[in-house]
């Protein structure tokens, strides 16, 4: 009779929650029926390279200093699930949520991103994170991690707008601030 201990078993738990969150994403109701999302997980050299990103982006002045914090939260964790939308309207004849009168109108300002995109993605991300509570995996959901993730055009060049959720497993939640 054998043994396993849970530190043997963790990555791979980590790795099926961060599967289960990719379907739930992908599963997740969209506009129209319209998917543009695009998910992925990172580890290892990846995660490490989100982090320095992160970094990058503070010593020029571009990121917040939270950004220091969130390269550090995934350094220590095992695993980074990214969340990411194109910016593609719908053809909605009159809509208005991105400031625009229709979706045509919107085409002619193509960095302003279309609110059912980001509605689509944030109902995603949220049945996503809905999946490691229920798995008892520390989460949180980064727009820092998005950033860096645009930066690296790690979803690809037509991605905009990214999530990340980093995943951990360990006696005290490392995303948990006490200051």
């Amino acid at each position: 009779m054998g043994i396993v201990n849970e530190f043997e078993i963790r990555n791979d738990v980590l790795r099926r929650t961060a599967e289960k969150m990719m379907t739930a994403a992908r599963t997740a109701p969209k506009a129209k029926g319209i998917d543009n999302i695009e998910i992925a997980i990172a580890e290892g050299d990846t995660v490490v390279k989100l982090s320095e990103k992160l970094i990058e982006l503070v010593n020029e002045g571009k990121g917040p200093e939270y950004f220091l914090r969130d390269a550090q939260n995934i350094l220590s964790s095992h695993i980074v699930v990214l969340f990411g939308t194109r910016i593609k309207p719908l053809g909605i004849k009159y809509c208005g949520f991105c400031g625009y009168e229709n979706c045509e109108e919107k085409l002619k300002n193509t960095d302003v991103p279309c609110a059912l995109n980001t509605g689509d993605l944030g109902i995603a991300v949220g049945s996503a994170a809905s999946v490691a509570m229920d798995e008892r995996i520390d989460n949180r959901i980064m727009h820092s991690v998005g950033v860096a993730a645009v930066e690296l055009k790690l979803l690809g060049e037509d991605v905009k707008i990214i999530y990340g959720i980093p995943l951990y497993v360990g006696p005290k939640n490392v995303f948990f601030d006490r200051k």
